[in-house]
This record gives structure tokens, sequence and C-alpha cells, in this order.
């Protein structure tokens, strides 16, 4: 538990007199350029506020469960508490880092289909009591070690939506739910509620409409077999921009207002994850060692990167898909990074390829993106990088540092909002951040 507390600690810098985030990241380039070139995250907490305001003003009825292991840097976690947000919890660990925060337990959601008894019991007596469940061997393991729980039972995203199939491995069918509540009721157990997952690739906010309607069914029959139901997740699939919050509103609120009105009193809840945190993270990494190939046009497909007849580059940086990148096995591929030079316009690009440092066929970041000739020891910016780079973990890995700052005026903003250092986040210290009287680390940044 003492590296746990240790890790609550963390400082701030607080930008003044128009410094900026580059001024920062150019900063501890510099830094790192003097000692060890090890990779780091730059964090904006004023990006995560500003997320926060844009949901309070879209979904203003919904309380957001964050999902800790999307990002489980301690300002993040203090601020959103403070924030008023709750947390979903995959794992021990990351029960251990939120209690740790002094965070309720009734703010505390325990996930994941799959759980050790262990864990159960390690909840059970941590006092955490909501619990999601989409099968019976969870419901009689939770019976067994934790009969005092309040469980929200996971939905499977409607099959007959388009491009949503992988989905139904999440969750449990609506056919299967009466048999769930039965089983519950045999066993008995408390249900409380229902979440659906929407999956994060979702791009249809009509998805909202299936999955609130099937919600409505499993409550009627939770509701015919006696249980209290009182919850209502939502789920995830927020990508962050006010155009989506927009379109997911639109649709979620004729169906809230016909399904789940609020003299019905049911409580409604989401879990944002990558919406609040992936755009205020920059990671910095550095070219380590770089190669040249022969590029063969017979093995290139149609929509092959061609920059020249020149030889491609293959980098290799100091981080690589078994460090911060692991989010690629994710997603299908990573945006180009801003190279962290001063490159002039007649500069020519050349086709590229960025590799983690572990020799390994799988540890490839960017498959193919257009760049200029780079040397050992420049630095490459990619940008939101803040979701599943930064999970809680129990192994010893070292993690990049993470160098939090705010500007004046966000910080002024969430005073205004009732977070003090006193009261709403205490293992915050606040510096007034200055830029150093050395050289910078470069003088302009050039996007790829």
């Amino acid at each position: 538990m003492k590296g746990i507390v240790d890790e609550l600690h963390y400082t701030v810098d607080v930008l003044e007199g128009g410094t900026a985030l580059s001024d920062v990241i150019d900063n501890h380039i510099y830094e790192q350029t003097l000692a060890q070139k090890n990779a780091f995250f730059v964090a904006d907490l004023g990006v995560i506020l500003s997320q926060h305001v844009r949901w309070r003003t879209h979904m203003s009825d919904i309380r957001p469960f964050y999902p800790v292991r999307c990002n489980s840097s301690s300002a993040v976690i203090e601020l959103l508490a403070a924030l008023g947000c709750g947390f979903i919890c995959a794992n021990k660990y990351e029960l251990e880092l939120i209690k740790g925060f002094g965070i309720s337990s009734e703010d505390i959601i325990l996930g994941g289909m799959c759980k050790q008894l262990s864990l159960i019991k390690y909840a059970a007596k941590s006092g955490v009591d909501l619990l999601l469940c989409d099968n019976e061997t969870e419901l009689r393991k939770i019976a067994r070690c934790h009969p005092k729980a309040r469980l929200l039972l996971q939905v499977a995203v409607d099959p007959s939506v388009e491009g949503e199939e992988l989905a139904m491995a999440f969750g449990s069918t609506l056919k299967d739910c009466r048999h769930l509540l039965e089983c519950a009721k045999e066993l008995e157990l408390q249900v409380v509620g229902a979440k659906f997952h929407v999956p994060s690739s979702c791009q249809d906010p009509e998805m909202y409409i299936h999955t609130v309607s099937d919600a409505r069914c499993v409550f009627d029959m939770g509701e015919e077999l006696g249980f209290r139901m009182s919850m209502l997740d939502i789920g995830g699939g927020f990508s962050g921009s006010d155009a989506q919050l927009e379109k997911v509103h639109g649709a979620l609120r004729p169906m809230l207002d016909m399904y789940f009105p609020p003299s019905c009193g049911v409580s409604l809840l989401a879990e944002p994850g990558s919406y609040y945190v992936s755009s205020a993270f920059t990671l910095a990494v550095n070219v380590i060692a770089k190669k040249v190939v022969a590029r063969d046009r017979k093995d290139q497909g149609h929509d092959a990167v061609c920059a020249s007849d020149e030889p491609e580059f293959l980098y290799y940086m100091n981080d690589g898909v078994y460090g911060s990148f692991a989010y690629k096995l994710l997603e299908e591929s990573i945006p180009a990074p801003t190279v962290h030079k001063a490159v002039p316009p007649e500069e020519p690009l050349f086709s590229s390829s960025l590799w983690g440092p572990s020799m390994d066929g799988l540890d490839q970041v960017v498959e193919s993106c257009l760049l200029p000739e780079l040397s050992m020891g420049d630095w490459l910016l990619f940008s939101n990088t803040g979701a599943n780079s930064l999970g809680a973990t129990t192994c010893d890995e070292q993690k990049p540092p993470v160098y939090n700052m705010i500007s004046a005026s966000d910080w002024y903003e969430m005073q205004d909002l009732g977070i003090s250092l006193d009261t709403s986040m205490k293992n915050f210290s606040l510096v007034p951040y200055s830029l150093p009287s050395g050289p910078p680390a470069a003088t302009v940044s050039t996007p790829a």
C-alpha cells in the first residue's frame, strides 16, 4: 500500500504571463536532452475541466463514472473526484488506488464480467456494494462472497444494429436477462438496475435508442419479480467532441423522457473515459536508432504512402506498443506525430515507419507516414495520448513521468466551481511555472 500512497502526491504547474503548453514541452525536452532522454507526458488539466463543462452542458442529468483503467494518473483521479465523478474499478489495485484518495465506496462500481473470488471478497470488505454482472456463474460467485451486493445487469448491444456485431461479446442478451433475474431472486441478491455497453467505435447515436428501449424491458422484468430497479448506466462510446455529445443527447433525450422520466426516480449514469483524458495528454518520445531500407513497390498497396524514389526510413523510439502505445492494440492506427524541430518548407519528406525499442515485430507504432529525415536524439510529439496509455498496474514497470500543468485562467475557473486545495484536492501541490533562463529544446514544432 505504501507504493500507492506515494503515487497520490503530485505537483501541478500553473502557467501565467502567456506561457503555453508548447513552452512546457520545450523545457522538459531540453531537460531530458541534458539527462537520459526519457519519454514523458505533459497533461493539461484545463482540457479535462473543459470536457466536464461540456458534459454538464449537454448531459446535465447523467452522472459520469470514470473507468480507472483508461488513465490512472493521480491528477486525473483527484480532479474528476473533485468535479463529482464516480469511478469504475476492474481490479484490486484500482480499488486500492481510488480508496486511497478517500473516495466514498458509494461512488465506486466494481466492473469486469469475470471477477476472481478474492476481488469480490475485497470489494465486500471495502464496502463497495455496486457490481456489474452478466452471467449466472458470476451471480453465484457474488452470492457466495458478497451477498449484500447491489447488481447492475450488463445488457448486450442489439445484434440487429449494423456494424456492431462484435459488441455481442459484452453483456447478456435480452432473452437471457429474465433467467438471470430469476436466478438472482433465487439467490436472494439485489438487482438494482441495468447497464448497456456501447463500443467506443460507435459512430451512430441511434445505437442509444435501441439500448434504452432494451433497458426498459429489463427494468420491467425486474420489477415484475419484485426488484427495486433504480439505476441505469448508459455506458460509454463518447468521442469527446461537442458535435457527438449533441447528437447522442438528441437521440437519448426523447427515449429517456419516454422510458425513464425524472418522476420514476431512476438515477442515470454514463462511463466517459477517453472523453475526459485523451486530448489532455501529449507524449514526447526520443528517436534512439534508425535504419534505411529499400522500398519494394511490388508490395505497396493502393493506399500506400509514396513520397519519392528515396529509400524508406525505420525509426526506433524509446517507447512503444509494450509501453505507452499499448492502446495500439485497441485501435486500427495511430496518427503520425509532430516533429519537434525546425524544418524548412523545402525539406523533402520520406516514407517512414515508427517502432518501439523492443526490436519485436509486433512493436510497430506507426506503419507508414511521411516525415523529414530524422536523426538519433530528435523528438516526436504524439497528441491525444491520454486514453489507455497510463492505466493502473500492479507490476514494477516504469511508466514515463507525467508533468501536470494548468493555465491560470483554468485554475480560476476550477475555484469558481468550488474546487479548493484544502478540501477537494488535498494531494495537489500548486507551483507557479516560470520559463528557465537556459536555451529551449527547439524553436519550432513542425507538423509531420
